[in-house]
């Protein structure tokens, strides 16, 4: 039956990109000539950025150090300047050198100069609750909050209502009476209620630890001894208020101290209500932060009411105080004959004060403030937290010491050292010493000691940070600011307890096993990891390029590798992997199949999937470095929608290709993707009876699908970035990469620069002020529970109806997916930092076919979300009435887009050739009627091609345009409208450039996208509305391979036909008369049908051997249906007759399996793997999907047509009408604009005219003027530009952030190791993933001399060796962890002293191994896969 397949199968060879075959070659021909491997895409990616992204990190190490430690001690220092100042009857020291020399001075600050300082710091008080009040009403504007209850809400007042007053107590009470020493010591004791209420919650296992309570005591005592030992000492009564101001203080970090596992009932009642910071507290803190600046004011006024006896001055006095004023100096002499006194004598020399002193102080605290705050959290989302946080901040306060010892003993010898830096009259309140001995037996250093040491157990926890990378605010710290006064104590008592990521339990209740994140499970027959993250790469592909092919494939085999490396590293080493993953691949191929005919149930592969094939080895033997790998032929399998290949991968993960024939199951992408979705999600999760439903719930929450297209190219690192922006938030839905476009052309460069703008400004605006609107199909990671929920898969399931649907759902299915899941709450964000590169249009015709799909797609999706926005708001946190009014404007700029442009040609055409307006008008306007009437009259085929012409043309202008510009802005000068939007624009993106290193050579392709502007923003968008009702993406229906028929001498090929006036459809005609000229034009008179009983009885023979074959199939099917699960059968559906509600759409292909010879499986190309059958579970559930959900569908095609000709014409009058009306009320108005007009305040034209009669200069001033709707217009964009600049901004931020986060550093090269200052333990232990991926490769684990060669000369290598040697080299490893153990082994018994290092490195891992082999004996088992398929490395 199979015996002509090979002949046969040359006949689909007919389809392009197939790699010619090599023959074998003789040894005479050894010799190769290896093309030169050029570097592009995410492999020069890679090469290029790990070094500079190392260096970054190992910078932000020290340079976050600096900062915080910098910040928080300037801002401590600057708190206790402004606090010497307001101290009432206090003498300081005055420069005498400014006066006399001979004679000494003294300087006591008056009322009013003590008044400015008053305000400094009432104002220093109210810069973080500014910050607050903005931070929370953002956050109640743009976020979905719900109404707090009385009881949180009157916590949360009682708590923040006393730190106010205690802050006041201790800036204009306590301070003021204490010297600057004393004074920084006090802050490391206001810990007091943080201790106590941490000892009451330790837990019951947790209080057992002798030492830990021992210490919690011992902090307990030091802390509280802070509350007696300045007023016994000093003896002043006011620092009896010291109690009272260290509790108040203290107690707004209660909460953070407060847990849920305390053995106290209320302790542990108050422990669960706190442990969130959810959007209702912002709500809340918009009004608390307003109530703390008034609380803190009034007891401020109260305090100095008390101790000044009025507060009138602080209002009187404000003006001047904030001017400049006298203030006596007072000369002072000895006491003649005492003990060295002094007395101040009647001589006032008064000098003037500094007015901006006070204001520069000021400034200089509430800024080092805010930095330090904002460096302690950005190093705490990077996880540098220890180094950069922890240290430096238990650091402020012995750094402030020792600079402040330093700084009074210099000014107590000579008041003038800081003369020329500070006010003379101006200094700390220093401490009566000299030299550091009188400071350590006099300041009592030894209590201060002890509070520091006190401080630094009780924030323990901030050098030990639990929380997940890049960490959003709410959860590291409790408050969502900072102290004005306390900065270091703030960081360290507002930083978080409990920061460990929620915990996971896997079972109801009753049964089961709990496990935590980043605990690695033990596993066998009786548990399941429901934490374990889960990866499906999903592809789709149709005709995809070999080389594209190869490119998709690399990525996913480095993908395999990085996941066995991570598998190894956790299960064979015993190391903790927070970023472990399991993998599967997926292929879904698009009609995969083609046929002789219509009726043809023995279809072939056609040559793209032989190519995948080929490209499977090819793609191996790249990453792997390995001339000629063979990966092993793949199995086979028959399924009821054509056929299924997998392969192994080294890493144990599976690479399965679903083929499609689209004669049994839907084409097209969206059906692919519904296709993998209710595989993987239903069939494989929510079918599966040994899981509860608490465990699908958390699979799912772990589960994600990472959307490909068959030409993407990325790297595994790129997948960690997507997957842990999923970890950090649980409602994000949808995360995207920035994609980087390939090829080659002017159009190429136009789509470089064109997909940089649009992600280093828009997508980053969308990401920053809501979410992102889009996430490529291209390289996405969907979350599994968002894809579940109500609406969002079993609506994307659904079939199109309405003409507009066709538009919104098969158009742009990516945008469709992203609009259903932000309508159901969910976010999608944008990770600039993760790369990947896909294939773009190369050619005119492409690109527009390809813009002509998205154009309409976007604004449909874009006016859905629109016309649901109400509900929207308020089930999704990031979608906000202004996000939606920012969204309005953008689809108003796309409305009007041709209008605009058109104008801006129209004025450019009169600045540059100097002609009239409606001249202009009628040279711009004649082309486009052109190409509109075309349009209308012709094929899109006909319109591509004037399109292009026209944009040639065009495109000459545009550089016209550029050089009238500039001539205009010379003519203008730089402060015209014009002008100064061009370098407004021109600097954003160079900045903005700037400010994306590794993409900045895009801005060189910036004046292709400025001559192509015309094109792109209005032809195109014409075109693309003009061909609104063409819905196809080209042809992807049933391929039939065009027959063939016999040439002969005497009659011309058939299908050299052009035109017939009568032809049939398989049977040739005869008649009496036959005029035709050459193959062109053929005629036939008296037709009739020509008779060929031969053929006829070979068509009958041939139809009742397939009938005979097809009943043969079916009683094998039968028969092997009896012996198989019994249970199953009733549920089988009758799948050949489809169901009425279906209108009889379905076309009754499904049966075709049954009658197949499936000859396809012996095909040539496809190698001589196994041929498996399909689990009969699965076989079931393919055949309901396909007969629920992807059934064959034939559409009214009359209808369909109809009516997305209506809706096209619709959308035609809507779009001209809009467009052409602004065209002209702006025109008219450009008209009439010495009439209408705005006057630009600046560039005004100055005219000189001198007056010969009177003889007199006059001078007269001419504005630029602006017509009205193009004053609004400029602002409007100018407007967008700011915002998008503003969020891209925080978006680099967020950024750099999120690549630090995920850069580890090793401080010793691990493939080239260096234990003369690491063991092999510390050095595995560093960077254990490397060091298993150097082990684990497969290249060279075989080879004794690996350790010789690599220490070659690049020029000196054995070629001639390597070339005689290749011919017998075989290939004996193809698993890595073959590869891992055989390397392994290879160096434990080593002998050569080159490979000492990795030796004793290989003793380290042989150490760990066996340490976990014996804990966990069955870990390396392999685990059956549902469906059948055997998989170390995936669990489903």
């Amino acid at each position: 039956m199979l015996g002509n397949n090979t002949n046969e199968s040359q006949k689909y060879s007919y389809l392009p990109n197939s790699p010619p075959a090599e023959p074998k070659r003789r040894r005479w021909d050894a010799f190769n000539d290896p093309p030169v491997e050029v570097l592009q895409g995410s492999a020069e990616e890679t090469k290029i950025s790990d070094g500079l992204v190392k260096v970054a990190k190992i910078a932000a190490y020290l340079v976050t150090f600096i900062v915080v430690l910098g910040a928080a001690t300037i801002s401590k220092g600057t708190l206790l300047f402004m606090t010497s100042q307001i101290g009432q009857n206090t003498t300081k020291m005055y420069c005498n050198e400014l006066i006399d020399r001979n004679r000494q001075f003294v300087v006591q600050l008056p009322q009013i100069e003590r008044t400015v300082w008053m305000w400094m710091l009432i104002f220093a008080y109210f810069v973080p609750e500014l910050l607050t009040f903005l931070r929370s009403l953002r956050m109640s504007i743009f976020k979905r909050w719900d109404m707090p209850t009385s009881a949180e809400s009157w916590s949360l007042v009682a708590t923040e209502s006393l730190p106010p007053i205690g802050s006041a107590l201790l800036v204009f009470v306590i301070l003021p009476e204490l010297d600057v020493l004393k004074g920084v010591m006090l802050t490391n004791a206001i810990c007091f209620v943080p201790a106590v209420v941490a000892f009451f919650s330790r837990t019951p296992h947790e209080k057992s630890n002798v030492v830990k309570i021992s210490f919690d005591v011992i902090s307990i005592i030091a802390q509280g001894s802070a509350l007696v030992i300045w007023p016994m000492i000093e003896k002043e009564p006011t620092m009896w208020m010291i109690p009272i101001t260290v509790l108040l203080i203290s107690a707004g970090w209660w909460e953070n101290f407060v847990s849920e596992g305390s053995p106290i009932k209320f302790i542990k009642k108050l422990g669960k209500s706190k442990k969130k910071f959810n959007n209702s507290r912002y709500f809340l803190y918009s009004f608390i932060s307003i109530w703390k600046c008034i609380l803190f004011f009034v007891t401020t006024i109260a305090i100095i009411s008390v101790r000044e006896g009025s507060v009138d001055f602080m209002f009187e006095n404000f003006a001047d105080a904030f001017s400049s004023h006298a203030i006596n100096a007072t000369e002072i002499k000895p006491l003649i004959g005492g003990e060295g006194g002094m007395f101040e004598t009647a001589n006032h020399s008064p000098i003037m004060s500094n007015s901006l002193t006070p204001i520069w102080v000021f400034l200089i605290n509430a800024t080092s403030t805010y930095i330090c705050y904002i460096f302690g959290k950005f190093a705490c989302k990077i996880l540098i937290q220890g180094f950069s946080f922890a240290f430096p901040v238990n650091l402020t306060v012995p750094t402030t010491v020792a600079i402040l010892v330093a700084l009074c003993g210099v000014h107590n010898g000579n008041p003038c050292a800081f003369s020329t830096a500070i006010p003379p009259y101006l200094f700390f309140s220093s401490p009566p010493f000299y030299f550091l001995e009188n400071f350590i037996r006099s300041q009592h250093v030894w209590v201060w000691l002890l509070w520091l040491l006190s401080q630094i157990w009780i924030t323990i926890h901030i050098w030990q940070p639990r929380c997940e990378k890049l960490a959003k605010t709410e959860r590291l710290y409790v408050r969502p600011m900072f102290d004005a006064f306390l900065i270091d104590q703030s960081l360290a008592l507002n930083r978080r307890r409990d920061d460990l990521p929620e915990k996971l339990d896997e079972n109801d209740g009753d049964e089961g096993e709990t496990f935590e994140v980043n605990t690695p499970p033990m596993r066998n027959n009786s548990s399941y990891d429901c934490s374990v993250t889960r990866i499906y790469a999903c592809g789709t592909m149709w005709h995809e390029k070999f080389e594209e092919m190869v490119e998709f494939l690399k990525s996913v085999i480095r993908l395999d590798e990085d996941q066995r490396a991570r598998r190894l590293v956790r299960d064979e080493l015993g190391f903790e992997m927070p970023d472990y993953y399991e993998l599967e691949t997926h292929i879904y191929f698009d009609d995969a199949f083609v046929r002789l005919h219509e009726k043809d149930n023995n279809p072939k592969l056609n040559q793209y999937v032989k190519n995948l094939v080929l490209a499977v080895d090819e793609a191996t033997s790249k990453v792997h470095q390995i001339a000629n790998m063979k990966l092993g032929d793949p199995t086979k399998y028959v399924t009821p929608y054509g056929g299924r290949l997998v392969w192994t991968l080294p890493g144990k993960t599976l690479l399965i290709a679903h083929l499609k024939d689209s004669k049994k199951i839907r084409q097209k992408k969206r059906w692919s993707q519904v296709m993998y979705m209710y595989y993987l999600l239903g069939h494989r999760l929510m079918q599966r009876n040994d899981l509860s439903p608490k465990q699908k719930d958390l699979i799912s929450e772990n589960t994600y699908i990472l959307a490909l297209d068959g030409d993407i190219d990325f790297q595994p690192h790129a997948v960690h970035l997507l997957v842990d922006l999923m970890k950090k938030a649980k409602d994000l839905g949808a995360a995207c990469g920035r994609i980087h476009p390939l090829g080659y052309g002017p159009l190429v460069w136009y789509q470089m620069f064109e997909y940089a703008i649009g992600h280093w400004l828009q997508k980053a605006a969308e990401h920053t002020i809501g979410c992102v609107l889009c996430s490529p199909g291209c390289f996405s990671l969907f979350r599994a529970k968002a894809l579940m929920e109500n609406g969002v898969m079993r609506r994307y399931a659904s079939q199109a109806k309405l003409a507009r649907h066709f538009v919104q759902y098969d158009l742009g299915e990516d945008r469709w997916l992203c609009t259903l899941l932000l309508q159901n709450g969910y976010r999608v964000e944008y990770s600039a930092a993760s790369d990947s590169y896909t294939h773009c249009p190369e050619g005119f015709k492409e690109f527009y076919n390809q813009r002509r799909r998205w154009m309409p797609s976007t604004t449909a999706n874009v006016i859905d979300l629109l016309m649901n926005c109400e509900r929207t708001i308020k089930i999704n946190d990031s979608i906000s009435r202004p996000y939606i009014t920012y969204q309005i404007i953008l689809l108003i700029g796309t409305v009007l887009g041709p209008g605009t442009i058109f104008l801006m040609l129209v004025g450019a055409f009169v600045t540059v050739f100097q002609i009239g307006q409606w001249t202009s008008f009628l040279w711009n306007a004649i082309p486009i009627l052109i190409f509109v009437a075309v349009c209308m009259l012709f094929k899109a085929d006909v319109q591509i091609v004037l399109a292009g012409i026209i944009s040639a043309i065009y495109g000459l202008v545009m550089m016209a345009v550029l050089i009238g510009v500039l001539l205009q802005i010379n003519a203008d000068g730089p402060l015209a409208p014009s002008s100064l939007f061009f370098f407004c624009v021109a600097g954003e993106l160079i900045l903005t450039a700037f400010l994306h290193p590794k993409e900045w050579t895009c801005l060189r392709y910036g004046l292709v996208y400025y001559v192509t502007v015309p094109s792109m923003y209005m032809l195109l968008v014409i075109y693309s509305i003009f061909n609104l009702n063409n819905i196809s993406w080209g042809t992807r229906e049933l391929t039939v391979v065009p027959e063939t028929v016999p040439e002969t001498k005497t009659e011309p090929k058939s299908k050299g036909r052009r035109f017939s006036f009568i032809s049939g459809e398989k049977q040739e005609d005869a008649g009496a008369f036959e005029l035709s000229i050459g193959g062109v034009f053929r005629c036939l008179f008296c037709t009739h049908s020509k008779k060929d009983e031969d053929n006829a009885k070979l068509t009958e023979i041939s139809e009742s051997l397939k009938a005979l074959t097809a009943k043969l199939d079916a009683l094998e099917v039968t028969l092997q249906k009896m012996d198989e699960d019994q249970e199953i059968q009733p549920s089988v559906p009758e799948l050949s007759s489809p169901s009425p509600e279906k209108d009889n759409t379905m076309v009754a292909d499904l049966d075709v399996e049954e009658t197949e010879d499936h000859q396809w499986l012996e095909q040539d190309g496809l190698g001589h793997g196994d041929c498996a059958p399909l689990e009969p579970r699965e076989r079931m559930f393919f055949q309901e999907l396909i007969s629920k959900y992807l059934y064959r569908i034939k559409e009214n095609k009359a209808q369909l047509d109809k009516d997305l000709t209506d809706l096209r014409d619709k959308t035609v009058m809507a779009f001209f009408m809009v467009n052409a009306l602004f065209v002209l009320v702006v025109f008219l108005l450009t008209l009439k604009k010495d009439f209408l007009h705005v006057n630009w305040p600046l560039g005004a034209k100055y005219n000189f005219t001198y007056n010969g009669d009177r003889r007199d200069i006059q001078l007269s001033k001419t504005p630029l003027q602006l017509e009205p709707i193009g004053f609004v217009f400029l602002a409007f964009f100018a407007s967008l530009l700011v915002v998008q600049f503003i969020a891209m901004l925080f978006h680099r931020f967020s950024t750099f952030a999120q690549i630090l986060s995920n850069t580890h550093i090793s401080w010793r090269a691990c493939t080239k190791i260096d234990t003369n200052n690491l063991t092999a333990d510390e050095i595995l232990a560093r960077n254990p993933v490397k060091v298993v991926k150097w082990f684990m490769k497969i290249n060279g684990a075989d080879d004794d001399e690996e350790d010789e060669r690599e220490t070659e000369v690049a020029g000196r290598r054995k070629t001639v060796q390597q070339l005689a040697e290749q011919p017998t080299q075989k290939q004996l490893v193809a698993d890595f962890f073959d590869a891992f153990e055989l390397r392994k082994n290879r160096y434990l018994k080593s002998t050569n002293p080159q490979g000492a290092a990795r030796k004793s490195l290989a003793d380290a891992i042989l150490r760990r191994q066996s340490k976990m082999r014996g804990r966990q004996s069955t870990m390396n088992g392999q685990i059956q896969l549902e469906g059948g398929y055997t998989n170390e490395g995936f669990l489903a």
